[in-house]
């Protein structure tokens, strides 16, 4: 049997109606209470805004380099003569202890002999001395100035970048 053309068509536009009828649902309009609040959001106003303060003129400054240093080339250190108060007897013989960078001895204990306190420090080579105040320790030429059972007190004399003498104080603590 066959179909007339009219038959064959009917489905299509039937399922083309149904498209617009769903279309048509969808467009309904969801959005009016925001279309409403845009429209009175604008109306009443807004507070005026607070004027930007007045700008203050920036006082202007006039590089004058006269006997100044000149800030863009680098600064001329003259070396030192050496010397100064703090310079140490340098003909004076050095002693073992002195032949070792002071983080590398070690006070492992004290002794008194004589009414006087020694302090007892150990080499990296486990090399024991017995020394007292006045002695001389580490490369920084470090002069004991105090013995405690705790801790040795130095007064090392180092030179500073430009070869003068200062002294600092350092502190070797009882490890053992």
């Amino acid at each position: 049997m066959k179909q007339s053309p009219r038959l064959r068509s009917f489905p299509s536009l039937a399922m083309a109606g149904l498209c617009v009828a769903v279309i048509a649902g969808c467009s309904q309009d969801q959005f009016s209470d925001l279309r409403e609040f845009m429209a009175t959001a604008g109306s009443a106003g807004q507070p005026p805004l607070e004027s930007l303060p007045p700008v203050k003129p920036q006082e202007v400054f006039t590089y004058e380099p006269g006997d100044l240093a000149d800030p863009f080339k680098p600064r001329s250190l003259k070396p030192a003569k050496g010397g100064g108060a703090f310079e140490p007897d340098l003909t004076r013989p050095r002693g073992p202890l002195e032949q070792h960078p002071l983080d590398s001895l070690r006070m492992v204990g004290t002794m008194a002999k004589g009414g006087q306190l020694y302090a007892l420090v150990k080499t990296a080579q486990n090399a024991l001395y017995r020394v007292k105040k006045g002695d001389y320790l580490g490369l920084n030429f470090g002069l004991v100035i105090g013995i405690t059972d705790a801790s040795i007190e130095l007064r090392e004399t180092v030179q500073d970048g430009v070869g003068d003498w200062t002294e600092t104080k350092a502190m070797l603590a009882l490890q053992e």
